[in-house]
C-alpha cells in the first residue's frame, strides 16, 4: 500500500462507518470485490456488538412483529424463533454474518469527523486513530438523532418524557396515563401494547394517520422510493420510505381501531405541568409523554466536507454525494430500507471500483508504486 502524504494516519483504500444492514452490505461486497478487511477496507462501528440499530431495540418487539427484514446479501436469515426479541434474533443473524464473511468490524470505535486530507485522500478521525482512505461508505443510520419536537411550555411538564429511542417496553406503564406522540409504525405499535396495561392512551399526531389496505404491490413501492429519491437529489432532507407509504392495516390494527385504541387526536399546541393542551380549552392530564417521531440522519461527522445543500441535505446521485464522488452514502433516503440498503451497499462499492481504479491509472501514470488492491 502506498502510504505517501498521508501522515500518521492509516493509509486504506476504504473506511465503512457503520455495520448495520446497509454498511454490512457494503462491506460484503468490497470483499467480493477482491478487496481485504483490515488490509485494503476497515469497517467502524460506535455500538458495542453486532446488530446495527436492531440491538436497542425494546425487549416487546418480538421477531414477529418486524415488518420487512430483509436478509443480508448472500445469507438468509432462517430457523428465527417469532417470539424472540427482535434484538436477539437480529443481533445474533448480523454476528454470524461478519463472521461467516470474515468482516473483522472494528468495534465500539467514534468517528468524530470526516475531513479533506492530503494527497486526494480523505482524513476519517476515530477514536482508535486517524484513517487516510481513497473512498467513505458511509452507513450510519439514524437511530444516533432521535428526533425532539419542541413545543411551549415543554420544561415545565412535570411527568416524564422519553423517545422511541429509549423506548423501554409497555411495563413501566402500567396504571399510568399515556400520551404518544406520532403517526408512523413505531407510534402506533407503542400505543398498542401500552393500551394493554396503562390506565388511559392518548394518540396525538399532526397529520391524519393513513391505513393501507391490503398487500403493498412492487409498483407501490417504487413510487414511494422514487418520491423520497427526488427529495435526496434536490438536496433537501430525506423522508423515510415508510413515512409515504402509509400504516398497514393487519388484525391487530382494525382491533385497536374498533376498541377506540387509535382513536387520534390533532397535535396540541402547548404543553403543560400536567399534560397538554389545544387552544380551544381541551386539555389532557397525563403521566408520560412518550415521542414516537422519528429520527433524523447521522451525519454531523461529514460537516467538514461541507456536503449539505442549502435545503438541509445532502444531494446525492444513486449513493454517491453529489458534492464529493469519494462519499457513498448507503441506507440514507431511498435506501433507507432493508432492501435498499442491500442494494445501495452494492451500488456503492461499483462506484467505488470505478473511483479506485482511475487512482491506481494516475499512480502508475506517474511512475509510482500502486496501491495494493485487486478490484
Amino acid at each position: 500500500m502506498n502510504n505517501s502524504g498521508v501522515g500518521a494516519a492509516r493509509a486504506v483504500e476504504v473506511v465503512v462507518i457503520g455495520a448495520g444492514q446497509a454498511g454490512l452490505s457494503g462491506a460484503y461486497h468490497l470483499r467480493r470485490a477482491g478487496l481485504e478487511p483490515d488490509r485494503d477496507f476497515v469497517v467502524l462501528d460506535h455500538a458495542p456488538r453486532p446488530g446495527g440499530a436492531w440491538q436497542f431495540r425494546w425487549p416487546s418487539l418480538t421477531y414477529g412483529k418486524v415488518h420487512g427484514m430483509h436478509a443480508l446479501p448472500g445469507m438468509e436469515l432462517t430457523g428465527a424463533d417469532d417470539s424472540r426479541p427482535s434484538s436477539e434474533v437480529i443481533g445474533a443473524y448480523f454476528d454470524a454474518y461478519e463472521r461467516t464473511f470474515g468482516l473483522r468490524v472494528h468495534r465500539p470505535v467514534e468517528v468524530s469527523a470526516v475531513r479533506e486530507g492530503v494527497g486526494g485522500r480523505l482524513l476519517v478521525e476515530t477514536s482508535e486513530g486517524p484513517y487516510a482512505a481513497r473512498a467513505l461508505i458511509n452507513a450510519t443510520g439514524t437511530w444516533d438523532r432521535p428526533f425532539w419536537p419542541r413545543y411551549p411550555g415543554q420544561e415545565t411538564f412535570r411527568g416524564r418524557q422519553l423517545h422511541t429511542a429509549n423506548y423501554p417496553g409497555p411495563r413501566e406503564f402500567a396504571g399510568q396515563r399515556v400520551i404518544v406522540v406520532g403517526g408512523g409504525a413505531s407510534g402506533t405499535q407503542h400505543l398498542m401494547e401500552i393500551a394493554e396495561v396503562a390506565a388511559e392512551t392518548f394518540w396525538v399526531t399532526r397529520r391524519p394517520p393513513v391505513f393501507r389496505e391490503g398487500p403493498f404491490s412492487e409498483v407501490q413501492g417504487r413510487a414511494a422510493v422514487a418520491m423520497v429519491e427526488e427529495r435526496v437529489r434536490q438536496g433537501l432532507p430525506p423522508q423515510s420510505v415508510v413515512s409515504v407509504t402509509g400504516l398497514p392495516l393487519n388484525d391487530a390494527v382494525r382491533r385497536a381501531r374498533a376498541e377506540g385504541v387509535l382513536d387520534r387526536l390533532p397535535m396540541f399546541d402547548r404543553i403543560t405541568a400536567t399534560g397538554v393542551a389545544w387552544d380551544d380549552g381541551r386539555t389532557v392530564d397525563a403521566d408520560v409523554i412518550l415521542w414516537a417521531t422519528g429520527f433524523r440522519a447521522a451525519i454531523d461527522h461529514l460537516a467538514p466536507l461541507r456536503l449539505r445543500e442549502p435545503g438541509g441535505g445532502i444531494r446525492v446521485e444513486g449513493t454517491r454525494a453529489v458534492r464529493d464522488a469519494r462519499i457513498h452514502l448507503v441506507g440514507y433516503g431511498p435506501s433507507a430500507s432493508t432492501v435498499g440498503a442491500n442494494r445501495a451497499g452494492r451500488a456503492a462499492v461499483r462506484g467505488i471500483k470505478r473511483l479506485l481504479e482511475a487512482a491506481e491509472d494516475a499512480t502508475a501514470g506517474h511512475g509510482e508504486e500502486p496501491a495494493v488492491v485487486a478490484v
